[in-house]
């Protein structure tokens, strides 16, 4: 069976305040299918990730796209289960490249004109959604069941971030949009509470991640009363024990992995506590 969204509501408050993404599913659908219908034929080869095409990634979309209204809007729980000895991240990269090997033979063509079809079908639903409504878990946030603002968030970042890897893998730049790119990092960065469960610090200790540019901002993180616990609820001080600062285009990167987290210390500014800052760019806002 399926993962399946969960029935009661749960209380996310240590995530900070809520992320309203559902505007931004259609503009970056047409985004999306704008840069798909702009490829010649021989960028659809090209390797966006490693192992998988630039057309491997479009059909992933699909998959995506379909899996969400069949949970979502039709209410279908049908699907591969886990095989035995297989953790999450395990069953989702096979179910990934079994979807991806099962459309080998759909043609970019096709797969865009069905991408425009289903995709517009999600980005109606994702507007109708309640924000607060208990929905899937976000595993790299720590929560499960996740609210609907998160699961959504989340899965905004997922277009947005294939969109990328598709343009990167082209000669594309990153889109600067900050309508998006703003949306993405504050999703992402609502994994730095998860990410420093195991950072043993005082209570009330402080932790800032400050992101340059029209879409960057700042994150502050709080150890709590509760060991191993971090709020991303708390009025921030104005000394924070450690102190990152980063650019928006290292910081996305960082949280799929596109770079290690040696290589964003290295272009940081870091003020403070060395160990906490580590700590916070070991951060990860993906399933891996």
């Amino acid at each position: 069976m399926v993962p399946r969204p969960a029935t009661t509501a749960p209380d996310a408050s240590w995530l900070g305040p809520p992320i309203d993404a559902r505007p931004l599913f259609a503009p970056e659908h047409t985004a999306l299918i704008a840069t798909l219908r702009g490829l010649p034929p021989s960028d659809w080869e090209r390797e966006a990730v490693p192992g998988w095409s630039v057309r491997d990634v479009a059909s992933h979309l699909l998959r995506d796209c379909y899996g969400r209204l069949a949970r979502h809007r039709d209410g279908h729980q049908e699907g591969p289960g886990f095989a035995p000895g297989e953790d999450l991240t395990a069953y989702i990269h096979r179910i990934n490249q079994q979807w991806v090997d099962a459309h080998a033979g759909v043609s970019p063509a096709a797969l865009t004109d069905t991408l425009e079809l289903v995709g517009g079908q999600v980005a109606r639903l994702f507007e109708d959604t309640d924000p607060a409504a208990p929905s899937l878990g976000v595993s790299w946030a720590g929560v499960d069941p996740a609210p609907m603002w998160l699961d959504s968030a989340r899965e905004l970042t997922e277009y947005w971030t294939h969109r990328q890897q598709i343009r990167h893998a082209t000669g594309q730049g990153t889109d600067p949009d900050p309508r998006f790119l703003s949306v993405v990092l504050d999703t992402f960065l609502r994994a730095l509470p998860h990410t420093l469960r195991d950072t043993a610090a005082p209570p009330g200790t402080q932790v800032q991640v400050r992101v340059d540019g029209r879409a960057g901002g700042t994150w502050t993180i709080t150890a709590t009363t509760t060991e191993g616990s971090w709020s991303l609820a708390e009025s921030p001080v104005s000394r924070p024990a450690a102190l990152v600062h980063l650019d928006a285009e290292t910081t996305w990167r960082l949280c799929v992995r596109g770079i290690e987290p040696a290589d964003a210390l290295a272009v940081a500014h870091i003020d403070g506590d060395p160990r906490l800052a580590e700590a916070a760019c070991r951060i990860v806002s993906i399933i891996r």
